[in-house]
């Protein structure tokens, strides 16, 4: 029996956890794949078969699907198995993957940079900021087929240091003008693959695009409040936080304190 939980859906990508109660013994009926996924084992262990092929995955394994892959399964831990999911659109995985819509076949070991990233997606998925997640499912898969073709993934990137600042500045005033703007659309209107966005800035900012676009969203409400903007949950929207609350703990984070705190202080009365 499977249950699924779906953390994030995109136009491009899905995040999903995966649970598997099934205690069988037997090797389940061929399945056909439909879309490119990343799959790393978080608990338990079981094996997976492709065309005869056959590996056993476990906490310290990944493996890729690929449309049309025949596959099937033998689970028959004691307690079940537990993975996370992340399906990738065929535009987004050729422009971080050297422009192959497809991923590579197998089973891959993980790194404990891979492992990290993992724990890293898993603890944003808690959080309200979709951005974040997104940001960060791009970094774990990004970081794996790294590590399964390291030249693929190389390709395309630009390689001076003044096209790196370029494309950092490039991205700072598309956040500024609009800060709801998505991490793969950022990518695609400035003509490179999400990863080697992400990383590139935060090498020249020290900082996530993430973390950056909240910056940038708190200094927007600080602007509005300075105002006197009364209808935060307006604010919130217009800023792309996901409610209210949201808007607050971000408020709090980057400043210490409340947006109506700030609001009072800024606006005497």
């Amino acid at each position: 029996m499977l249950d699924k939980t779906v953390h994030l859906t995109t136009e491009h990508l899905e995040l999903r956890e995966v649970r598997c109660q099934n205690q069988a013994s037997s090797w389940s009926s061929p399945e056909e794949a439909t879309a490119n996924t990343v799959v790393l084992v978080r608990a338990g262990s079981f094996r997976r078969d492709v065309r005869g092929v056959e590996s056993v995955l476990d906490p310290a394994a990944a493996y890729f699907t690929r449309p049309g892959d025949e596959q099937r399964f033998e689970h028959n831990g004691p307690h079940g198995d537990v993975c996370t999911v992340i399906q990738i659109g065929n535009e987004l995985l050729a422009a971080t993957w050297g422009g192959e819509p497809r991923l590579p076949e197998g089973t891959l070991l993980t790194s404990p940079e891979a492992d990290l990233s993992h724990r890293r997606l898993l603890a944003a998925t808690r959080l309200p900021d979709h951005h974040e997640v997104t940001e960060q499912a791009l970094s774990l898969v990004a970081v794996l087929l790294d590590e399964a073709d390291p030249a693929r993934v190389a390709a395309g990137r630009p390689a001076t240091l003044c096209r790196q600042r370029r494309l950092v500045a490039a991205a700072r005033e598309a956040i500024t003008a609009d800060p709801t703007i998505a991490l793969v659309t950022l990518a695609d209107n400035l003509a490179v693959s999400p990863h080697h966005l992400s990383r590139t800035f935060r090498a020249h900012t020290e900082s996530t695009i993430s973390r950056y676009r909240n910056r940038i969203r708190v200094r927007l409400a600080l602007e509005r409040l300075a105002e006197d903007e009364r209808d935060l949950a307006a604010l919130a929207a217009d800023l792309g936080f996901a409610d209210h609350a949201h808007l607050t703990r971000t408020v709090r984070a980057e400043l210490g304190s409340t947006p109506s705190k700030i609001r009072d202080v800024l606006v005497p009365t």
